[in-house]
């Protein structure tokens, strides 16, 4: 093979990348855009903040069994194929959502989207040491997580606008017609990706015996999270603007990308801590922001405070797993995901419940708890782990 042809294998294995991020980006704006939509959607409907919440719920728990389910059914077909059959249902997720004259018709759209979260992150999140040099795999591997904060930081505020501008059915046509293009990309760029090991039940069962403390912390992080941020719409409605509601969650993903980057290089050097520092934030911002959020800048402050905490949540979350299950990566991947969206589900679930019951700032307040329990167990785990028992 030539040089030049070298290098332009080298970026077309680079467009392969950066078309999965971009399916993953959407996946990240499709699953959290309701946050930033809750009263609009709720108000369409005629439902309560936590009623609307069920939106957030029920993509979380699709995608808790839908990743070891889809993985193992699908375990001996290509995964370039699989991504693509994926995106599709991604975009009748979208498109259904914008049409969608009742409620349950939307709950089924979100069915769609926690199929789609299972399938495509247990898959496509592992796969950049098969698209790039093994030199490259890391930075690759990065550059496909930095989709998850892009989502925060582009996807949801751009979808907030538009649906506070067009209506927040325009928002998911928008998300419908980028999943199309998405699946262009993909279809363009990704070779094919016949599966090298089949990812069993057993091989499962044993990633999942080796992850217990990642499962535990994890739990605790995102139900923090989770319990309050999905309701963070509604407490700032009473605190801001509507319309300045999409600026201050564009300043919490920015936040949130800063995190990921600098919880990126400092776990490197101890995962442990700065997993531990990152539930410390999220326990500040939420346990603060009942009293300190009353005010528009004290408001904006908190949610620095929070993007900075959680955006580190995931990549320090995936690297407990990857250290737990290190002979299977695609396993650590599947269990990483099923964990992730399972909790996340039943954060948004029991938020909900609280704030029908109570109140958003007693639901923040249940969730400043969660991030300082999980920030404990870090912390003994680290003990042990250093003492050696």
């Amino acid at each position: 093979m030539t040089l030049l042809a070298q290098r332009n294998t080298s970026a077309v294995r680079w467009f392969a990348v950066v078309a999965v991020t971009l399916g993953i980006f959407a996946i990240v704006t499709t699953e959290i855009l309701p946050i930033g939509l809750l009263t609009p959607i709720g108000t369409d409907f005629g439902l309560s903040s936590g009623r609307t919440g069920w939106l957030m719920t029920m993509p979380g728990l699709v995608a808790a069994v839908a990743a070891p389910v889809v993985t193992v059914a699908t375990a001996r077909l290509d995964r370039r194929l699989m991504l693509c059959v994926l995106m599709v249902l991604l975009a009748a997720a979208g498109f259904m959502a914008a049409a969608a004259p009742v409620y349950w018709l939307e709950l089924f759209a979100r069915f769609l989207v926690g199929l789609t979260i299972g399938g495509f992150w247990s898959i496509g999140a592992g796969l950049a040491n098969r698209l790039v040099p093994e030199r490259w795999a890391t930075r690759a591997t990065a550059v496909i997580f930095a989709a998850v904060p892009l989502g925060t930081v582009l996807g949801v505020p751009a979808g907030t606008f538009v649906g506070e501008l067009a209506g927040w059915r325009m928002s998911f046509v928008g998300l419908g017609v980028l999943s199309l293009l998405v699946l262009g990309a993909l279809a363009a760029t990704v070779p094919a990706l016949p599966p090298l090991q089949v990812t069993s039940a057993a091989v499962l069962r044993d990633a999942l015996r080796r992850s217990r403390t990642p499962v535990v912390v994890t739990s605790l992080v995102v139900t923090a999270h989770f319990m309050s941020y999905t309701y963070v719409t509604p407490f700032l409605r009473d605190v801001i603007r509507p319309e300045l509601i999409g600026v201050y969650l564009l300043v919490y993903g920015f936040a949130g990308l800063v995190g990921n980057l600098v919880a990126g290089t400092a776990a490197a050097r101890n995962l442990r801590v700065t997993f531990a520092t990152c539930a410390g934030l999220i326990a500040a911002a939420t346990l603060l922001m009942p009293v300190v959020g009353r005010t528009g800048a004290g408001a904006l402050m908190l949610l620095v405070v929070w993007g900075l905490g959680y955006g580190g949540v995931p990549v320090c979350s995936m690297g407990m797993f990857a250290a737990a299950a290190p002979q299977s990566r695609e396993a650590a991947t599947v269990w990483f995901t099923s964990s992730f969206q399972a909790v996340l589900s039943v954060g948004a679930l029991l938020g909900g419940l609280v704030v029908d019951g109570a109140s958003v700032s007693v639901a923040m307040l249940c969730g400043g708890a969660c991030a300082v329990l999980a920030a404990g167990v870090l912390l003994w785990s680290r003990t042990q782990q250093v003492s050696g028992t």
